[in-house]
């Protein structure tokens, strides 16, 4: 087979809009052969683990996430083959023994906090952009997201977030940018960015004449 699958990393801090950018994208070209797949699925099995310790994960951490799997996933998928994504249960803090079934497509997302962290990553992607937003911004999406949606206290949420999610981003997430061919301010508010993305995706798609 002559064609090949594009895979496009999205990194960023915990809320930056790189989930909204990505969306933008695959919503545009919604219709055509396009997945997504979120690292945040690939956090590392830890049933083996008591439940005491489980709750002590740092989620923020580079070897929380099992990129084995997730290069070994994608590497399927390049070559056209199906794969059974994991899926992470925050409840119990493991992987479930649920899995999702994915089809190949032509264009592939990977989104995350650290997916540029990793050399082997880097080198499977075509198209790496990082979703800079000020940590204001962010920590105030992480606190409404955290609040409304798990159901977290505001103490809880500023508390985690000056011991582990701060500390984090700027050793972990922040120097990654540098990896980036396009870095986008401002997320999913950011449209002139996004249509560049998109433009460059599509001329991608012609030139492999996937479209």
């Amino acid at each position: 087979m002559g064609k090949k699958p594009i895979v496009i990393g999205i990194a960023g801090g915990s809320g930056s809009g790189k989930t909204s950018v990505t969306k933008a994208i695959v919503e545009h070209f919604k219709g055509h052969s396009i997945l997504m797949i979120e690292q945040d699925f690939y956090y590392k099995d830890q049933s083996h683990l008591p439940f005491e310790e489980r709750l002590n994960t740092n989620y923020d951490h580079p070897l929380a996430f099992d990129n084995d799997l997730l290069i070994e996933h994608l590497s399927k998928l390049l070559n056209y083959e199906v794969i059974e994504k994991p899926i992470y249960d925050y409840k119990i803090h493991t992987r479930s023994n649920d899995v999702i079934t994915v089809e190949p497509k032509d264009v592939i997302i990977l989104e995350g906090i650290l997916i540029l962290e990793d050399a082997r990553l880097r080198d499977l992607m075509d198209i790496k952009i990082f979703v800079d937003t000020d940590a204001d911004i962010r920590i105030i999406r992480r606190m409404l997201r955290d609040i409304k949606e798990r159901e977290r206290t505001i103490d809880s949420v500023i508390e985690q977030y000056l011991t582990v999610v701060r500390p984090m981003h700027n050793q972990f997430i922040e120097p990654t940018k540098r990896y980036a061919n396009l870095i986008i301010p401002e997320g999913g508010q950011n449209h002139v960015a996004i249509d560049l993305m998109v433009t460059k995706i599509q001329t991608i798609l012609e030139q492999n004449a996937i479209l």
